[in-house]
């Protein structure tokens, strides 16, 4: 980790943008507004972006109201965070090209780098970690509200303590956080235990549709853009699908098609049992960690196929 070059550009420049990255879920909206929150304290002009917005439930996280979408002003640095690739900035990577300097920040295995200074550890249980290490580094007082967002990284990214990646330093971090006065179990409610109607429908419809493959190792299912404009309801809305069917007891890979638009389907990808599913998402351009993926593929029978019979063979 390149921190002592990242520390020296960010306390060189005045006016500082940080994004995550397309489609954000919490790890991304954690880390986005526990740095963007932290470096303010050096009394700098930072906007903090996404491009896709943020997800209904987590805009009551402090500072949540000051993402934008995009910005037209020129920055000094930019600063990327949990992005494998320039392509999962998605348009604040305009932004990002008009930037003296970019940063990564980011804690994933396969990656396509693109920044001129990294800030990387595969084995980081969340990006929230990372922005913990750097902002003591840059001797930042960690708030509750940036506790907060750094704990909301953290809690998602491992899912609530279940992934692989949970290491010691981790329980470390979250017991420096609760200190600070995050509410755990308030917190965990909001994120985990509470969700709307439309959710929980379009839910039980991807379950319902759910089929298996390979002696029932593999589940998939797909939900279309006629079933979320029935229910009202949106992309977040089936976000925790991949892992209610990867709980399932047989199935070691879990795979949702979700239909983007008439050309595209957006696909999300779990595993256990240590199968790695990146080589897989990489293929089709996307990416993430070995055991939590993603990518589009063409949206017609045949590309489903294909896709499936390349997952059937990580499955002996």
């Amino acid at each position: 980790m390149d921190i002592v070059r990242v520390k020296k550009a960010i306390l060189k420049a005045n006016t500082i943008a940080v994004s995550g990255h397309v489609n954000p879920d919490g790890d991304s909206i954690g880390s986005l507004l526990s740095l963007g929150l932290g470096l303010e304290k050096l009394n700098k002009r930072i906007y903090m972006i996404s491009c896709d917005g943020v997800p209904k439930k987590y805009r009551k996280l402090p500072g949540a109201d000051r993402i934008v979408r995009k910005i037209d002003d020129p920055i000094d640095l930019a600063i990327a965070v949990d992005c494998s690739s320039k392509e999962i900035l998605g348009k604040t990577h305009d932004s990002f090209r008009r930037a003296k300097n970019i940063i990564e920040i980011d804690h994933h295995a396969f990656r396509r780098p693109f920044g001129d200074i990294a800030l990387i550890d595969d084995k980081a249980a969340a990006v929230g970690e990372l922005i913990y290490i750097l902002l003591e580094r840059l001797g930042v007082d960690i708030t509750k509200a940036i506790a907060q967002n750094m704990m909301t990284s953290i809690i998602v990214e491992t899912d609530s303590f279940r992934l692989p990646k949970v290491r010691p330093f981790t329980f470390e971090v979250c017991r420096e956080l609760i200190e600070r006065g995050v509410n755990f179990y308030r917190l965990v409610d909001m994120i985990f235990w509470s969700k709307r109607k439309e959710s929980a429908v379009l839910s039980g419809i991807c379950m319902a549709r759910c089929r298996f493959l390979k002696s029932g190792t593999i589940a998939w299912s797909i939900v279309r853009k006629k079933d979320f404009n029935m229910f009202n309801g949106k992309d977040e809305d089936v976000d925790a699908v991949p892992d209610e069917m990867r709980s399932i007891r047989s199935v070691k890979i879990a795979i949702l098609f979700r239909e983007k638009d008439k050309r595209t389907l957006r696909v999300s990808i779990r595993s256990k049992d240590r199968i790695n599913i990146a080589n897989i998402a990489e293929h089709y351009n996307g990416g993430g960690h070995f055991d939590v993926a993603g990518c589009n593929i063409p949206n017609s029978p045949t590309a489903i196929k294909e896709f499936l019979c390349r997952v059937e063979r990580l499955v002996s």
